[in-house]
């Protein structure tokens, strides 16, 4: 594949990502609602709830300050709103690199960077935008929530996964394709470019040799 190929190829897995982050953000504010440019969107109050498929499938309008699914992070909201924000610069860059690599691979990147950005943006400004909060400190949105059989868990009873978001499920995907792709990652040495090797203008031995022998017979 020539470089004008690998640029282009690249360049579709950014435009791929940048897709699946305005999906994601789309459906985050139809659920949430908004006010922007004279367009007013009520949205769904906190716990509404609404079947999709029955109890299989379901939209339930949570938030949370965490990670994905929910899940709490004790360490500082601004840490873990600075940390996906360098988690998506990083795979950018990364994704950059590995041109040459599976597309699977390139695509499981691109489903990583795609959901550690749609996550960012709650974090960083919905805070701001919705007025409940500091830059960096806005709250997640999460509304897909899928059922499971009961599951007891040192007495807790779980009845449907934990809810979640278009973000987290590019998150889950990617790393689910990483794993399976795991022998097609490219390793550091394939991603770091090599110093051009320099032209040798020494004399082998062996010719020396030969030389130094002509001279002595004559």
């Amino acid at each position: 594949m020539n470089e004008s190929s690998k640029n282009n190829s690249s360049r579709w897995f950014f435009l791929l990502a940048a897709g699946l982050i305005l999906f994601d953000q789309a459906t985050k504010l139809a659920v949430k609602g908004f006010t922007l440019f004279g367009i007013h969107h009520d949205g769904m109050y906190v716990g509404e709830s609404h079947q999709v498929l029955g109890e299989t499938l379901r939209f339930t309008f949570v938030e949370n300050a965490g990670m994905a699914f929910g899940v709490s992070f004790g360490w500082g909201k601004v840490f873990l709103t600075l940390f996906s924000l360098v988690a998506g610069v990083g795979l950018g860059w990364y994704l950059t690199k590995i041109r040459n690599s599976s597309k699977w691979v390139q695509f499981g990147i691109t489903l990583l960077l795609a959901g550690a950005l749609g996550n960012f943006i709650d974090r960083a400004f919905y805070g701001v935008f919705y007025n409940e909060g500091a830059l960096f400190y806005g709250l997640v949105v999460d509304f897909i929530q899928v059922d499971i059989p009961d599951i007891n868990w040192f007495g807790q009873v779980y009845t449907h996964w934990p809810v979640f978001n278009i973000a987290d499920s590019c998150v889950s995907c990617g790393m689910v394709l990483l794993l399976i792709m795991n022998k097609k990652i490219p390793m550091h040495n394939d991603i770091t470019p090599k110093p051009p090797q320099q032209e040798s203008h020494e004399i082998p031995v062996q010719l020396e040799e030969v030389h130094e022998e002509s001279t002595t017979v004559e």
